[in-house]
């Protein structure tokens, strides 16, 4: 891409973080609100879970598309078509008239959305080249880590002060000034390799991983019976994209084994942290009887450490390599997490667990693209990021079986092995992370050119 070679890091950036900060705070901010929101439409709670459900599907759906359309029309174009169908989303659900109204423009949202965040770090990973990738992934890492955190407090703000239209209508102003943003910081260029699109391949990738998704995330046997046929799909496109070229993911760049390590350790740690994040607000308020509000609060220094460590790891890992600083972060959040379960709850232990947290997202994100071809990255980054997608309510899924298990087998503290399993976990991620640096590994690599 064209504009990669001569837009300042500082434009890209700019223009990448004004569109991700809102695609980020939506994943979350529309949580509090879904109790007025039933009582807005008349519906069930089940019948308005699926604002959050249709977003998160459409996300998941719209992901494996990001690498072809990148290569097919250029970063540029696609990163505005993305930002003109979420803020479209944002403007139809605030005009939303019934519950089913507001669940389809959420997906025109999440179709934005899930554009959004791979396109946005393939134009960061490009325009900051091998040298200054980990200060991008700590400016990308930021708001990444920040928004959903902060996006449940935020939006009782709102619903409490201005009405649950205006958690989309707060969109539009912030959408309008990254698209002018993009207009103005992103010069233009045509796709690197236009290629055909490959509709067998999108038949069968988008729909399984929505599928796998929704059965994670639901219980019950219709659940497992959608998940199981997501399953089913993913691997039958693994089969199909193994055995040809010019599909819509190429698996091939698993052959580098860099990325493959940095890959593996991003799925270990965001599986138990995205599970820990759902088992620590049930914690406050089941175990500690907390409200709502102090279990959403308790989120809040995790993000605050984040945002101190993650652009020290940027500089780090540019330095250093990404090893190092990852195996550090990876010892500190098991610290955090270790003490927050001896403790039984704390801020302290969370602002420590945060500490951590930002050393390890900024160095392994960033070392997921140090070693690839510049023309790599776009369909490097849609592979990651569909991996956390999974990796995300997988987590959750195994943690939250886990804690019913305890809990009928009468254990005193089912919360208590629960969290030494999170901690478990987050220390497997070591693994992988120990690789990115061996010489051995690098060089066994058998990624093409």
């Amino acid at each position: 891409m064209r504009y990669a070679v001569r837009t300042p890091l500082w434009a890209t950036g700019t223009a990448v973080l004004l569109g991700v900060i809102m695609t980020m705070l939506d994943t979350t901010i529309v949580n509090v609100a879904l109790g007025t929101l039933a009582r807005a439409f008349g519906s069930s709670l089940s019948e308005i879970q699926w604002t959050v459900t249709g977003y998160l599907l459409a996300l998941s759906m719209t992901v494996p598309v990001t690498g072809w359309a990148t290569g097919r029309f250029g970063a540029r174009r696609v990163w505005l078509t993305a930002l003109v169908l979420f803020v479209a989303g944002s403007a139809l659900s605030a005009a939303a008239w019934s519950v089913w109204s507001l669940v389809a423009f959420r997906a025109v949202q999440g179709i934005g959305g899930g554009l959004l965040m791979p396109v946005g770090q393939a134009m960061l990973a490009q325009a900051a080249g091998k040298e200054r990738m980990g200060r991008a992934m700590a400016a990308l890492s930021v708001p990444a880590m920040l928004a959903p955190v902060l996006g449940p407090p935020l939006g009782g703000v709102i619903v409490e002060g201005l009405g649950w239209r205006w958690l989309f209508l707060i969109n539009v102003p912030i959408c309008a000034l990254a698209l002018v943003a993009a207009l103005v910081l992103l010069p233009g260029g045509p796709g690197e390799r236009p290629q055909p699109l490959d509709v067998a391949g999108l038949a069968l990738l988008s729909p399984g991983l929505a599928a796998v998704v929704y059965g994670l995330s639901e219980q019950g046997g219709a659940a497992l019976a959608v998940l199981l046929a997501g399953v089913v799909l993913v691997a039958a496109f693994t089969v199909r994209a193994l055995r040809r070229q010019g599909t819509l993911l190429d698996l091939r760049l698993f052959g580098d084994r860099t990325f493959t390590a940095a890959v593996g350790a991003l799925v270990c740690y965001s599986a138990a942290l995205f599970g820990f994040t759902v088992l620590v607000p049930l914690h406050a308020q089941l175990a500690a009887g907390g409200s709502a509000l102090d279990a959403g609060l308790l989120l809040a220094p995790m993000g605050v450490g984040a945002a101190i460590t993650m652009p020290l790891a940027g500089r780090l890992t540019d330095s250093k390599g990404a090893r190092g600083v990852g195996a550090a972060g990876v010892v500190v959040a098991v610290a955090g997490i270790a003490a927050f379960t001896l403790l039984g709850g704390g801020l302290a232990p969370m602002f420590l667990l945060g500490l951590g947290h930002g050393l390890v997202s900024t160095s392994v994100m960033a070392a997921a693209f140090t070693t690839l071809e510049r023309a790599a990255i776009p369909a490097a980054t849609t592979l990651s990021t569909i991996a956390v997608r999974l990796a995300a309510p997988f987590g959750v899924a195994v943690l939250t079986v886990l804690l019913q298990a305890f809990t009928r087998a009468g254990v005193a503290q089912p919360f208590t092995y629960a969290f030494w399993v999170v901690a478990a976990l987050t220390a497997v991620s070591l693994v992988p992370i120990a690789l990115i640096g061996s010489k051995a590994w690098r060089e066994s690599s058998s990624a093409p050119a």
